[in-house]
C-alpha cells in the first residue's frame, strides 16, 4: 500500500511539472520599433465608437491627453486637431482614422499618432449587477513611416469594486440603484473612461507605453 502511495504521489508531481513545463509565460512586447523611432510628440486622432453610446468617442478622448502628457510626450491639443480636421471635412472617426500617416504628419508635424478604439462603454445590466465598463484598443503609429510602433489594451470596469454581500434581495436593489446613477449622469463614465485611458498609456505595467522624452524616466523602461 505505501508503495502504491508513493508511486501515485511521484506521478502527480512528475504530472504538475509536465504541466508547469508546457505553461508558456508571458509574451514580451518587442520595442525595437519604438526605440529606433524615438517619438517625442503625439497626435490622438479622434477615436473610433464600437459602442451603442453616442458619448464614447469623445469621451475617453477627453482622458487621455494627460496620460500621454505624464508618460513624457508633447501631445497636440485634441480641441485643435477636431477643428483642424473639421474644417476640411473631416468629422467622422473612421475617415479621421483612414488619413495617410505622412499627410497628418504633414498637417500636425506630429512624430507619432495614437489610434484608439473605444469597445466598451457605459453600463450594462445583469441580473444581480449594473457594471459600467470602458474597454479600449490603441495603437501607436509612426507617422513618419507609417510603421507600427506599439499596440495595447485596458479595461476599466465598476465590477472591480462591487461587493456581492446583503443576499439576493440586496444585490437586486443595489443593482437597480446603480443601474439608475449610471444612466442618469455621464460623469461615472468619464471617470471609468479616466481610468481606463491611465491604463492604457501610462507605462506602468508589461508590456504598456515606453517613456517618452519629457519623462525623467525616459529610457529606464
Amino acid at each position: 500500500m505505501h508503495d502504491v502511495k508513493r508511486h501515485f504521489g511521484w506521478a502527480t508531481f512528475l504530472a504538475t511539472l509536465a504541466l508547469a513545463g508546457c505553461a508558456s509565460p508571458p509574451k514580451t512586447y518587442d520595442y525595437t520599433a519604438f526605440r529606433q523611432a524615438k517619438p517625442s510628440s503625439m497626435l490622438v486622432l479622434p477615436p473610433l465608437n464600437e459602442t451603442p453610446d453616442v458619448n464614447a468617442s469623445f469621451g475617453v478622448l477627453s482622458q487621455v491627453t494627460y496620460p500621454l502628457a505624464e508618460a513624457g510626450y508633447y501631445v497636440i491639443p485634441v480641441a485643435l486637431v477636431n477643428e483642424t480636421l473639421r474644417q476640411n471635412g473631416v468629422t467622422d472617426p473612421h475617415d479621421a482614422q483612414a488619413i495617410a500617416p505622412a499627410k497628418l504628419r504633414e498637417i500636425f508635424g506630429a512624430d507619432a499618432g495614437v489610434y484608439i478604439e473605444v469597445k466598451k462603454y457605459g453600463a450594462s445590466y445583469q441580473v444581480v449587477a449594473s457594471n459600467l465598463t470602458v474597454e479600449v484598443n490603441a495603437k501607436v503609429i509612426d507617422l513618419r513611416t507609417g510603421q507600427l510602433l506599439w499596440d495595447g489594451h485596458a479595461i476599466a470596469s465598476s465590477a472591480e469594486q462591487n461587493n456581492n454581500q446583503g443576499g439576493l434581495i440586496g444585490m437586486l436593489v443595489k443593482a437597480v440603484v446603480e443601474q439608475i446613477a449610471n444612466n442618469v449622469s455621464d460623469t461615472r463614465n468619464l471617470q471609468f473612461a479616466d481610468l481606463a485611458g491611465r491604463r492604457l498609456l501610462l507605462p506602468n505595467g508589461a508590456n504598456g507605453m515606453l517613456y517618452g522624452p519629457r519623462s525623467p524616466n525616459y529610457g529606464k523602461n
